[in-house]
């Protein structure tokens, strides 16, 4: 219980609850293992409770009708995902996966209710959180429809280097096939401005690892949209 408590209050959605209400959570929470590639919700499934990552990474993505695989978030340890089907009563509008072997802590829409109804700072707590996922996603479809990829990588990078709190480098924890697909782009084209951005001085790339050379150009980047020829 108490293992389940830390995970807990590193969670965005519970940051501020006392001891005693993260314990309450967590004697309605439900330990859940995945391999790496496995299934943990399909879209249009009934949204009856939502999820935590405690160990591991999950991505979100939808599928076309071709086949085609859009990635719209990973998740890592202490992010939630699947909240706001939950509360709107509506059904899951994605697909969820495990990318390596996680571990997921689950909780049941019904008992989650009855307890923010007996603590309301739940819902506080819920709201902000929800309210920063909406300003995130309505970023992330600004990039798709209004941004050029080169653009949308140099606004990453800079999202990573908040995220990471390191303005020198960062470290990408998905695969570059991974990343192609949540830029909303293909391996080859992200490979292509990968090896630009390298030749203009703006980052180098060293496996996972990148190094962000010039900070100022890549925020020049982000705003402008498109590499110098």
């Amino acid at each position: 219980m108490k293992k389940i408590s830390r995970i807990l209050s590193i969670t965005p959605l519970f940051k501020g609850l006392s001891e005693q209400e993260l314990d309450e959570i967590g004697s309605i929470t439900i330990d859940r293992h995945y391999k790496r590639g496995e299934s943990i919700f399909m879209e249009g499934e009934e949204a009856n409770g939502f999820y935590i990552v405690a160990d591991g990474q999950v991505k979100i993505f939808k599928t076309s009708m071709e086949g085609k695989e859009q990635i719209l978030h990973i998740y890592g340890p202490g992010n939630p995902f699947g909240e706001v089907p939950v509360f709107s009563g509506s059904r899951f509008p994605a697909n969820a996966q495990a990318l390596v072997k996680s571990h997921i802590l689950f909780l049941p829409r019904n008992s989650f209710v009855r307890l923010i109804a007996e603590h309301p700072s739940l819902s506080m707590n819920m709201l902000g959180e929800l309210s920063m996922r909406l300003r995130q996603f309505t970023i992330q479809i600004e990039n798709l429809s209004l941004k050029e990829v080169p653009s949308r990588l140099a606004s990453y990078l800079i999202y990573l280097a908040r995220e990471q709190d390191n303005s020198e480098h960062v470290t990408l924890a998905i695969s570059k096939g991974q990343l192609a697909s949540l830029l909303g782009t293909i391996p080859e084209t992200l490979s292509r401005i990968f090896a630009k951005m390298s030749t203009q001085g703006l980052i180098r790339v060293e496996g996972k690892a990148l190094y962000l050379l010039d900070p100022p150009g890549l925020e020049d980047l982000a705003a402008a949209g498109k590499l110098a020829e």
